[in-house]
């Protein structure tokens, strides 16, 4: 079968798609086959080797991309009681999905309606799940609550926005291009900056009469960060959830007194879906909304595993307005 690896860290030319052997089912596991794969940030931070030393998310080499996808269950390992063979099944923070068949573990699987597509339910699998534990955990959300969501018009962002707007809170939002900004329009932010024209912190500022906003979700890193703090009301709270312009290094604290005594906090998903009843809950919430209308997602593009570097070239340079996704076998 197909499945595409990193062989060494660097630029993308370093991805492979390679003829491996077949995964089996083992204890507490289930084979799938996969429909499609997620593309996610993290593609690209483990194959440039961002994660390399992380204990957490470690990345030995040769190491096998993609943390998400959907599609058919083939097997079923010994201890599997839930999951059946033949469920369509999505699928999310598991290793080695971008290929044509995986084995995952069946805590990490949950069961699609008839009525939800492959594409649509794994839409709403990392993206989702990530926006669900910033806006009810990282900072619970509540009505009149203001948000500053960076990348509003991307796959995490156009969640978010909704779930932060569902909730009842204020929502500023920034988008790098005027479709972009359309887009976060269309799904419910209140003020959409376009950061290219405009500074951010100085409209956020504006546009809050000098208050700021009570949490800032910044997906961007390097670029953002010091602007995301001066965004912030007194004692206002940055997530930083990604680090898509870069990391961000030798942080001064002193930044935080001087945005105003400010909170910042660096998550991983892993401490906000530490079992799995939060995982399949937190899933499970998200695909109601999305059968019921009070969230959507935008399937941006879909390429093939040998069009890798496309596709998280499209992730890099900014330009996605939605979900990635490699097409393996189909909706079938």
């Amino acid at each position: 079968m197909r499945a595409l690896e990193v062989e060494e860290f660097g630029g993308l030319e370093k991805l492979k798609v390679r003829d491996v052997p077949m995964p089996e089912a083992g204890d507490g596991e289930v084979l799938v086959k996969n429909a499609y794969a997620g593309v996610n940030y993290t593609d690209i931070y483990r194959s440039r080797g961002d994660y390399k030393d992380s204990p957490t998310y470690p990345t030995p080499l040769p190491y096998r991309l993609g943390g998400e996808g959907c599609g058919w269950v083939e097997a079923v390992g010994n201890g599997v009681s839930r999951i059946k063979e033949g469920d369509r099944i999505a699928f999310s923070r598991v290793h080695g999905a971008q290929a044509d068949y995986v084995a995952i573990p069946a805590i990490r699987a949950t069961k699609l309606p008839d009525d939800v597509s492959f594409q649509k339910g794994m839409s709403i699998m990392t993206h989702g799940i990530t926006a669900h534990y910033l806006a009810f955990d990282a900072y619970p959300l509540v009505s009149g609550s203001k948000c500053l969501v960076h990348a509003a018009a991307g796959g995490v962002g156009q969640i978010l926005v909704q779930l932060a707007k569902n909730q009842g809170a204020e929502v500023f939002a920034t988008v790098g291009s005027k479709d972009k900004v359309e887009i976060a329009k269309q799904r419910g932010a209140d003020h959409v900056i376009e950061y290219t024209k405009v500074d951010f912190r100085d409209e956020v500022m504006r546009l809050t009469d000098g208050a700021g906003v009570d949490v800032v979700y910044d997906s961007v890193g390097k670029d953002t960060l010091i602007q995301s703090l001066n965004s912030l009301r007194l004692r206002g709270y940055c997530i930083l959830y990604g680090h898509a312009s870069g990391k961000v290094e030798n942080f001064d604290l002193l930044e935080l007194a001087e945005a105003g005594s400010v909170f910042i906090t660096r998550p991983h998903m892993q401490h906000y879906v530490p079992t799995e009843e939060a995982y399949q809950a937190r899933a499970n919430d998200l695909l109601n909304w999305l059968r019921d209308g009070s969230i959507d997602v935008t399937i941006d593009r879909i390429f093939q595993l040998e069009q890798a570097a496309d596709a998280l070239g499209v992730l890099m340079n900014r330009q996605s307005k939605g979900k990635i996704l490699y097409e393996i076998f189909g909706e079938g």
